[in-house]
């Protein structure tokens, strides 16, 4: 049984415990899929780039569920980012894409109690302005926290592919701090204008 990797390019960074459905048509990812839950395993996520190429670092996603099946092979599947990899060598024999890959481990150590805290605020004011609910409050417990503040948000893909890439959980949760920080700002006041507009139409 051949030991390559298949991928599912896809515009988009799938990170570790982050949910992502998908509705599989294409003929390929359709037999790839296929051969994913005979064998019952995983396939690998990685962003597309330009000129058919793909990032160097992706992440599994397991397959949980198949909740459609559609007479003509289609299928909706929700899946979970698992393991970040890195492609070592492409491999083009098949309809669909596989490589050789190395799995990545985090180096040892945690981000600092106070930075963890200055995270989750930051995250907590995000989800504020965009009207959604905070999580639970264990999440400063993860070791993996970084991955899930930053999963579900429609953050600027290059940031979050430059956060899987990274192999410390302390700088991953500096790097977000300083990124939420950021664009926090300009959030503000996008939400503002658009209190404003939604009102009388005069300013207050």
């Amino acid at each position: 049984m051949s030991s390559l990797l298949p991928l599912f390019p896809l515009d988009l960074v799938l990170l570790p415990g982050t949910p992502l459905p998908l509705h599989i048509f294409e003929p390929r990812y359709k037999e790839m899929i296929a051969e994913c839950l005979a064998q019952k395993k995983g396939f690998g996520v990685v962003r597309a780039k330009a000129e058919e190429g793909v990032a160097e670092i992706g992440c599994t996603a397991e397959i949980l569920h198949v909740t459609k099946q559609y007479p003509d092979g289609r299928m909706d599947i929700v899946t979970e980012g698992r393991e970040r990899f890195e492609v070592m060598l492409v491999n083009n024999e098949r309809a669909f894409l596989r490589a050789e890959v190395l799995y990545l481990q985090d180096e040892p150590g945690r981000a600092t109690r106070e930075e963890i805290s200055r995270a989750l605020e930051l995250h907590r004011e995000l989800l504020a302005l965009a009207g959604a609910t905070p999580d639970d409050a264990t999440a400063d417990e993860e070791p993996q926290l970084s991955f899930r503040l930053v999963g579900r948000l429609p953050l600027d893909l290059d940031f979050k592919q430059t956060l899987l890439g990274m192999k410390s959980e302390a700088e991953r949760v500096q790097a977000i701090i300083s990124y939420f920080e950021t664009i926090l700002p300009s959030l503000k006041r996008t939400v503002h204008v658009r209190q404003k507009a939604g009102g009388n139409g005069h300013a207050s």
